[in-house]
This record gives structure tokens, C-alpha cells and sequence, in this order.
């Protein structure tokens, strides 16, 4: 063979000791991935009432944040006595509302308790009259079973701990977690920002203040419309003649931060009730929860969107779905903050650094405007 002949595209070119390196540092990165996967799935399993319960300090936490920073930017003052003013104006309004009002609606709770199996049987009693309707109740679990049902909500949450005391338990968990996170956030995010590759610490910094920016807003518009929906609740129930308003409103208020199945199940007993006392009540009672469920899906809620991210109905139905038989009642709870963190991570992380999709933006959004800036900084 001559020297000067060059080698066929058939012959075998030989590795070199940096193919080798290359070929190796891949699998092991391969490997290292599936490995973490495993773990992370793992984790989420095993710890998945730890991790909710750091998802809800989490959540505190940017509240408290947001609240303190729009009062730093109103007054000046410095940003940690801002977190301490805001944190004894809560606590007081808390405090002397529950103090205040704690009496009469561990009254009216110990009334509701008795009063729902009494309103399922007369319910169960006009229904049956029907034939047509027999066998749906028939199907119905006894009102003994319902009340137990109901009761078991709270205790069994899913957080952390279980039963009453474990309830109170994850509040102070979250209240103190939360306080201390909203006192440093930079430690913290920056410690996890340190994780990242150095070339990617900055998209990871924007996809962070992304999360935050729509969490909080979020949360502040829900905290608003959570006020309107039980102080509206608990006046118009009282107005319309409807028995323990008050504990009924405070139930539609906590169960709004649940979007679409929380007035639903905010509903059902009032209307219950308002049924036990004649069918006009009953259909006023349902009259009123549909006018707050129209002022809240038709104007407090564009206002939250407006201002944090936007999520189909249909996704955050799912979501509670599936995060409900994951987690139980937590997961049906903070289905809606998780579903906007996955909707952030999908948008940024995959859709315009993976495919370069950047055309979701809408015009004047003041989200894409500032991804244009961070965009035009970077450049």
C-alpha cells in the first residue's frame, strides 16, 4: 500500500486520549443526571409533607416580602423595619379579630357541626320523594359520614403533622419560617443561585425574581379577594336571614385562596343550611354565592392576573386534581401557586431557552418588556 495514498472513509479512525475524555464525561453526566432524578423523585415521595410545608413558609414569606416592600418604597423607611412593622400590624389585626370574635365562632362552629347532618337528612328526605332521584340517595354516605368527612379537612391537611395540634403546629412552622426567609431572602436565594454554573447564574437569578414577582402579586390579590369574599359572604348570609353567618363567611373567605372548587365548597353548606330553613332560602343563598363567584371571576380575579401570571382555568383544574391525590387537601390548596412556578420554569427554562421562543410575550406586557431588558443587559 502506498504511504502517500490516503485512508478510505472506510477505515477506522483510532480514539484519542481526549475523545476517550469526552465520551467519558458525558456518560458521567448522563449517569449524574439520572442519578439526581432518582433521588428528586425519590424525595418528593418520601417527603412530600416536608416539602409542601416549605412551599407554604415559602409563601409567607413572599407575602410578608411584598408587603414589606411597598411599604419601604410609600414611607423610605429601611426595608427590615418595614418587615417588623408589618409583621405587629398583622399580628394585631389577628390577634384582636380572633380574640374578639373567637368566642362566637367556636359557638357558631360547634352549631354548624350539629346543624349539617340534620340539613343532609331533610335533604335526603325531599330528594327521596322523587323517584327519579332515589337511587342518587341511595348512593349518599350517611350524614354521620359527611361531618366526619368535612371535620377531617383541617386536621389531615397534609402538611407536616396531623390532627388539631399538628395544625397548629405547621401555622407556627410557617409563620416563623416565613418571617425569617422574608428577613434574608438574599441568603438564601443566593446560596441556591451558587448551585448553578457560573455562565447560567444570572438566567437563574431571572427566572427566580420571575417566580417571586408572580407569586407575590398573586398572593397580595388573593389575600384582597379573600377579605371581599368572607366579609360579603358573612354580610349577605346574615342580611338574607341564613343561621351562623359569620362562621360561613370565614369558611367562603379561607376557602377562596382555592380558585374554582373553594366557593363551590364554600357553598354547600350555607346553602345547606338556608334549605333546612325553607327552598326560598335555599335558592337566595345560592342566588348570592353565584354573584360573589361572578365578582370574583370577573373582577378580582382579571385584577390578580393582571398583574402576576395568567393560568388557563382548565390547568389550574387539573393541577388541583392531581396535586389533591398526591397530597390530600394541601395539595388542592397550593395547587395554583404550584401550577404558576411550573408555568415560569416551562415559559423560561424550556420554551425560550430550549426551543427560542420568545414570541409569547404580549405586547406591553410588562413582563416581556422586562425580559427584553434583562435581555438587552445581558447583551
Amino acid at each position: 500500500m502506498n504511504p502517500h495514498t490516503p485512508p478510505s472513509s472506510d477505515a477506522q479512525v483510532p480514539e484519542t486520549p481526549l475523545t476517550q475524555r469526552k465520551l467519558a464525561r458525558r456518560v458521567t453526566l448522563v449517569n449524574g443526571i439520572g442519578v439526581l432524578f432518582i433521588l428528586g423523585l425519590a424525595a418528593v415521595v418520601l417527603a412530600a409533607d416536608a416539602l409542601l410545608l416549605i412551599f407554604a413558609c415559602i409563601l409567607f414569606s413572599i407575602l410578608l416580602y411584598k408587603l414589606s416592600a411597598l411599604l419601604h418604597q410609600r414611607t423610605g423607611i429601611k426595608r427590615n423595619i418595614a418587615l417588623v412593622i408589618v409583621v405587629l400590624l398583622l399580628t394585631a389585626i389577628f390577634g384582636l379579630g380572633g380574640w374578639a370574635m373567637a368566642p362566637q365562632i367556636s359557638e357558631q362552629s360547634g352549631q354548624l357541626a350539629k346543624e349539617i347532618p340534620a340539613a343532609v337528612e331533610r335533604l335526603q328526605a325531599e330528594v327521596a320523594q322523587h323517584p327519579l332521584l332515589k337511587r342518587v340517595v341511595a348512593e349518599l354516605p350517611p350524614p354521620e359520614d359527611i361531618v366526619k368527612q368535612m371535620g377531617s379537612l383541617v386536621p389531615n391537611a397534609g402538611l407536616f403533622f396531623s390532627g388539631i395540634i399538628g395544625a397548629l403546629g405547621n401555622i407556627v412552622i410557617i409563620i416563623f419560617v416565613g418571617i425569617y426567609f422574608a428577613a434574608s431572602p438574599g441568603v438564601y436565594t443566593g446560596g441556591f443561585i451558587r448551585l448553578v454554573p457560573q455562565q447560567k447564574r444570572g438566567r437563574a437569578r431571572e427566572v427566580m425574581q420571575e417566580m417571586g414577582d408572580n407569586l407575590s402579586s398573586w398572593l397580595l390579590g388573593k389575600a384582597v379577594s379573600m377579605l371581599i369574599v368572607g366579609v360579603t359572604t358573612a354580610i349577605g348570609l346574615s342580611l338574607l336571614g341564613v343561621p351562623l353567618a359569620l362562621i360561613l363567611g370565614v369558611i367562603a373567605g379561607l376557602l377562596d385562596f382555592i380558585p374554582y372548587l373553594g366557593p363551590i365548597m364554600a357553598g354547600i353548606p350555607a346553602v345547606l343550611l338556608a334549605l333546612s330553613i325553607s327552598p326560598d332560602l335555599a335558592l337566595y343563598a345560592l342566588l348570592l354565592f353565584a354573584a360573589i363567584n361572578m365578582l370574583e371571576g370577573y373582577v378580582l380575579q382579571p385584577m390578580i392576573e393582571a398583574k402576576a401570571i395568567e393560568l388557563p382555568p382548565a390547568l389550574v383544574i387539573v393541577m388541583q386534581l392531581i396535586f389533591g391525590t398526591l397530597f390530600g387537601f394541601a395539595g388542592v390548596a397550593l395547587a395554583t401557586p404550584l401550577a404558576a412556578v411550573l408555568s415560569v420554569l416551562v415559559k423560561m427554562l424550556y420554551i425560550e431557552d430550549i426551543l427560542g421562543d420568545r414570541s409569547g410575550d404580549r405586547p406591553g406586557d410588562k413582563r416581556g418588556d422586562k425580559h427584553g431588558d434583562r435581555s438587552a443587559q445581558a447583551s
